[in-house]
This record gives C-alpha cells, sequence and structure tokens, in this order.
C-alpha cells in the first residue's frame, strides 16, 4: 500500500490463499481490505484509492460475491461519542504517559490537528468499530499498530513516528488491550519484545527492497501519463 503497488497486493492475497480454498480467500481479501483502509491514515487517499481499487478488481468473481458490502463506519448522532471515545482509548493506549503532551504538541502547530487526528484517524479509522463478526475483517489492536510501523517504516523520513508506534505496540500488551486481538499472548509478546520489533522492520526493508528494486521508497514510478 504505502509503495502504491497494487500488482503487489494481488500476489500476496495469492499466495496467502493458495491452498485453493473459497472461504479462506474470502477471509484473506477482507482483512488485507481491512488493513488497506486503515493504512489510509498514514499514507493518505489517493494511494489507498487506487490499491483497493485495483485489489478488488483483480479478485475472481467467487471471492467478490463473498465480500461485505455493508460500511460500519458511518457516523451518526447515536454513535459519534462512541466513536470519539474509541479513539481517545485508542490515543491514550499508544502514547501514554505523553498522550495530553502530544496533544498540546499538536494543537500548537493547528487547533484542529489533534481533533482530526484523534476523533476521525484514531476513533472511526483506526479503532475496530463494533460490526458483525466477519471472518478477516477485525484487524485488532496489536495488528493496527504492526500497520502502523510498516507504513511508517516504508516512507522513510518520519523516524520519530515509527519508533513512537513500536513504543505503542508494546504498550498494548501493558494495558491490556490486545487481549481481544486474533494473536495469542504468546504471539502478542513476541511481536511486542525486540526480537520482534527488528523482526517487522527488516521485514518492511525487505518488501521496499523488492518492490522498489533497490531505489527506495519511491512510492510509484517517477513517469506518469499525465
Amino acid at each position: 500500500m504505502t509503495m502504491n503497488s497494487p500488482e503487489s497486493l494481488t500476489e500476496l492475497h495469492r499466495l496467502a490463499s493458495g491452498n485453493g480454498n473459497v472461504k479462506t480467500a474470502i477471509m484473506n481479501a477482507e482483512t488485507m481490505r481491512e488493513v488497506g483502509l486503515k493504512c489510509m491514515g498514514f499514507n493518505g487517499v489517493p494511494r489507498t484509492i487506487n490499491c483497493l481499487n485495483a485489489f478488488r478488481s483483480s479478485l475472481s468473481e467467487e471471492v467478490g460475491r463473498g465480500l461485505t458490502i455493508k460500511p460500519s463506519r458511518m457516523p451518526s448522532s447515536e454513535n459519534i461519542e462512541d466513536a470519539k471515545k474509541r479513539g481517545h482509548t485508542l490515543w491514550n493506549s499508544i502514547y501514554r504517559p505523553f498522550e495530553t503532551k502530544l496533544v498540546e504538541k499538536l494543537a500548537y502547530s493547528h487547533p484542529d490537528l489533534p481533533v482530526h487526528i484523534i476523533n476521525s484517524e484514531y476513533g472511526l479509522l483506526f479503532a475496530d468499530p463494533p460490526r458483525d463478526a466477519i471472518p478477516g475483517q477485525r484487524v485488532g489492536r496489536i495488528a493496527t499498530s504492526v500497520v502502523a510501523v510498516a507504513c511508517l517504516r516504508a516512507q522513510t523520513g518520519v523516524g520519530p513516528q515509527v519508533t513512537s508506534h513500536l513504543f505503542g505496540l508494546r504498550k498494548a500488551l501493558d494495558d491490556g488491550t490486545w487481549k481481544e486481538d486474533v494473536q495469542n499472548e504468546d504471539g502478542a509478546r513476541w511481536l511486542a519484545s525486540d526480537e520482534g520489533g527488528i523482526w517487522i522492520l527488516e521485514s518492511v526493508d525487505k518488501i521496499v527492497e523488492a518492490i522498489g528494486r533497490g531505489e527506495g521508497s519511491t512510492f510509484a514510478p517517477t513517469t506518469s501519463k499525465l
């Protein structure tokens, strides 16, 4: 997603669903679409539109028919306060004990910056909303932090944010917010360890190297039809 490589998404889905089981392929597609949506908060809207559109078009008709078409993040007067609460809860979990100081720093740059980030990005996007239990659709606290680290590492030039989300991943173990995730405790603790953190960073670097063909995180070829 960060490298703006739709073809890589198609190949990843093919490899993950290699046993030919349609239910597995649908579950994997749901996970990849949900992760792709969350990438929007780190990569920006255009790459997410580009990649998700191409990914959906690449799926077989049988898999496509099995995907959910019901939105789960539509704000309303009935759910907006809960969404805001989820945003603040996730924000506090990731950034404590500096959550308040960071809000003040963001507001110094622009008063609406923390308002948008916490309520729209964390509340409506990053935090999983309450919804029907669809296999593969729940990303969870641990995986959301992994997504953050992966996107930011692949971008380059945002080292402080990479560090913040690596520590945020560890804090999910400290405050227990990982417990509703699909990861078991051993897996969650390994991802939050030094070894797990190094594995995430090195894995992202290898993917960037492969997709970027040694030219770094260019996101897309420099030539354009325009």
